[in-house]
């Protein structure tokens, strides 16, 4: 895989080890960015994990992207967000404009054109493939990859069971790369992932 088109999407519920010292692993790797995706924390917890996070990131020169927490993200003046659609919605445009990136979460096509339309740079789309995060959801799979690329003119990311074994498929559907979780999370070589 080509570091500049993965996503790194963070689960420290999966990661067996230390997790700021599996952030500092994957940040070594060199990923397009890190999603700090920890939304079961209060603001205040999450505020507090993520100084920790970008202060890694950035000495990797890393992106480090919030995702959920807009406020807290502000108030640490950070200039990339992810999130999930219904928050996206309830954001004002005045908390839209002090990101440069915002990404959105979306599982259908009518999906993938609002958040465009509601001023994202990026969106994730999914799941693609089987995924353990998804247990007994079949994938959304490829033809719906490509028809979300087709019809959007932002980057689009799949997300879901992606893996060595499937990403050249991704990409040939016109996605600008994809999103893993699991295997960074869970991963011995992060290298075999990167």
């Amino acid at each position: 895989m080509e570091k500049s088109d993965i996503l790194c999407i963070t689960n420290r519920k999966l990661c067996k080890d230390d997790f700021l010292k599996r952030i500092q692993i994957i940040a070594a790797a060199q990923p397009k960015a890190i999603v700090l995706r920890e939304k079961d924390l209060s603001e205040e917890a999450y505020t507090i994990l993520a100084e920790k996070v970008m202060h890694i990131c950035e000495k990797y020169s890393v992106p480090c992207i919030l995702h959920s927490f807009a406020k807290a993200a502000m108030a640490l003046n950070v200039k990339a967000i992810h999130m999930p659609l219904p928050l996206l919605l309830k954001m004002t445009p005045q908390e839209k404009n002090h990101f440069e990136i915002i990404g959105a979460s979306c599982h259908s096509l009518e999906e993938a054109k609002e958040a465009e339309r509601l001023g994202c740079t990026y969106i994730t789309a999914g799941h693609i493939f089987l995924t353990d995060c998804k247990k007994g959801l079949p994938g959304r799979g490829l033809t719906f990859l490509q028809n979300i690329c087709e019809n959007v003119s932002i980057p689009v990311y799949a997300i879901g069971g992606i893996s060595n074994e499937n990403i050249n498929d991704v990409r040939q559907t016109g996605a600008a790369g994809a999103c893993i979780m699991s295997g960074f999370m869970k991963c011995n070589n992060i290298a075999e992932i990167i």
